[in-house]
């Protein structure tokens, strides 16, 4: 059963991170309006379950009103809200208290952090470290997403992929971060580890009306279908990729498609997300949008 509803409030970001799912940077297009969360929040209000949501991107409070309006009306209908953040606003720990203090007057229940090597480097007094004492200050309950650049360690004469704090291999992390590392046969990666297919607790929801199930993996539209009506009708077997993976993982979906393997992938998200890309013309319904996979969109016909 659906509970909570992560809006991917904007693709845009201040940085552009190797790690990143879903390819943000600055300037990137798909942003939600005041309007389209509020219809969204309707709907879900309608939906049994649902009690959270989130708002993320990108970085979502590069559009900070549009941000707090959308918690405001979030707990207005009774959501619990938080949301993720890489604390770039933080200058100040007085600065990071001014701009908390209206989310905490909201009822902010959450903010996660974005706090490592890869955004700010070492250091006591980086933007996040800032945010979370002033967040300690007003009674905000935090959480910290550190991820490190992944690198190889030798020890005991066996080569091993060490990614603290967990690099997922897909969108740009694919592109940017893997090499260099071991590989593993193909073959093993026989299921999704991170995500239910078959009973999504959790979905992402873009600007272009995506659901997704995992970045790049659509179970629908809501600016085509009424969002109640794809949560309710949702079946991972009738669906021509989440089926496929939800069965036999990765590895299933290189086999149902014929992909041609490399001599192996770093982790299952590679293999899955090395697969996926080459069916985005295929199921551009299904895998979308295409930024996500770091393809320009189609040309216009005509």
């Amino acid at each position: 059963m659906l509970k909570a509803v992560h809006f991917l409030l904007t693709y845009a970001c201040n940085f552009e991170c190797d790690h990143c799912f879903v390819y943000s940077r600055p300037g990137a297009k798909g942003t939600f309006t005041i309007g389209m969360i509020r219809s969204v929040l309707d709907d879900l209000a309608e939906i049994q379950g649902v009690d959270t949501v989130y708002f993320e991107g990108g970085e979502p409070a590069l559009y900070y009103a549009t941000m707090l309006e959308g918690i405001r009306m979030a707990r207005s209908k009774g959501f619990r809200a938080g949301i993720v953040t890489n604390a770039y606003w933080a200058i100040s720990e007085e600065d990071a208290e001014a701009w908390l203090q209206p989310l905490a007057d909201l009822g902010l229940m959450k903010m996660s952090v974005s706090d490592d090597d890869l955004h700010y480097g070492a250091g006591e007094d980086t933007p996040p470290k800032r945010a979370i004492r002033a967040a300690a200050t007003l009674g905000i309950d935090t959480g910290v997403l550190s991820t490190q650049r992944p690198h190889v360690t030798d020890g005991d004469g066996t080569r091993a992929t060490t990614t603290a704090g967990g690099v997922m291999f897909r969108g740009r992390a694919v592109e940017k971060l893997t090499g260099g590392l071991p590989l593993k046969d193909w073959r093993q990666f026989d299921e999704c580890p991170h995500e239910d297919l078959r009973n999504p607790q959790r979905v992402h929801l873009d600007a272009y009306g995506h659901m997704h199930l995992c970045q790049g993996l659509s179970m629908g539209c809501i600016l085509e279908k009424p969002l109640r009506e794809i949560v309710e009708k949702y079946d991972a077997a009738s669906h021509p990729i989440a089926g496929v993976l939800a069965e036999g993982g990765p590895a299933g979906l290189a086999e149902e498609f014929g992909h041609a393997c490399s001599e192996g992938y770093v982790d299952a998200c590679h293999l899955c997300y090395e697969v996926r890309k080459t069916l985005v013309d295929k199921y551009p319904e299904h895998l979308c949008p295409r930024q996500v996979y770091g393809l320009a969109p189609p040309a216009p016909t005509g």
